[in-house]
């Protein structure tokens, strides 16, 4: 899935450079020379990331005015001492300088794309269906599907309708991945007719990376 950003400038030598890193992260380039007319493109889409040249008339008021309402990672290219005091005190994460160099903008704009994936991510939720191991506090091995999956937690439906509550333990192995994940839950939910949602409660170091790097790796195949 590619992501998308707003680059809000004129300066199109500085946009070409930008264009180029960000094509090479698979992040879509939508550029705006008119802050009023980016402004009006915000409201109606949802964009992942917005670049801003302050050099450019009118983007600082523009900024000040969006930054509230923003669910974007806004990046600003600033050019001297003036402009810098004048942004100083924006919410911006990520700041380059003119000229911007390729090693900058793909050192700065690779961790913006990290921040939004992990923003993504801690709300995708990936259909699934596949055999699971659970056990219900100190009850036997019950038969299951993973319906979904989320770095929080897993919709699943049982073989035999069950009642269940409390601590559980989930067992099952990702597509592509040889070593099974093991993790720990509660149940969050039940309908009554076998299907339940899990709430993750422990995950070690390495389960909690291999589960991110996977959902990350489904993701962005969609």
């Amino acid at each position: 899935m590619t992501l998308s950003s707003l680059v809000v400038s004129r300066d199109w030598a500085e946009v070409s450079v930008l264009e180029c890193v960000l094509g090479g992260l698979h992040i879509g380039v939508d550029v705006e020379p008119e802050p009023e007319r980016a402004r009006a493109k915000l409201a109606k889409s949802k964009i992942d990331a917005l670049i801003v040249d302050c050099d450019l008339e009118g983007t600082t008021s523009f900024l000040r005015e969006l930054e509230n309402g923003l669910n974007t990672v806004p990046l600003v290219i600033i050019s001297g001492a003036k402009r810098r005091d004048q942004i100083k005190n924006l919410s911006a994460p990520f700041v380059f300088e003119k000229p911007i160099s390729v090693e900058q903008a793909v050192r700065t704009l690779s961790a913006a794309r990290n921040m939004i994936l992990d923003g993504r991510l801690r709300y995708h939720r990936q259909d699934l269906n596949l055999p699971v191991s659970l056990t219900n506090g100190s009850r036997k091995r019950l038969d299951a599907h993973l319906l979904n999956l989320s770095q929080g937690g897993a919709g699943i439906r049982l073989q035999r309708p069950a009642s269940l509550t409390g601590p559980v333990r989930l067992g099952f192995a990702l597509p592509g991945n040889k070593l099974p994940l093991k993790l720990q839950g509660e149940i969050a939910w039940t309908d009554g007719q076998g299907k339940a949602g899990v709430r993750f409660v422990e995950m070690n170091r390495r389960v909690k990376q291999n589960l991110q790097l996977w959902l990350a790796q489904q993701y962005l195949t969609q």
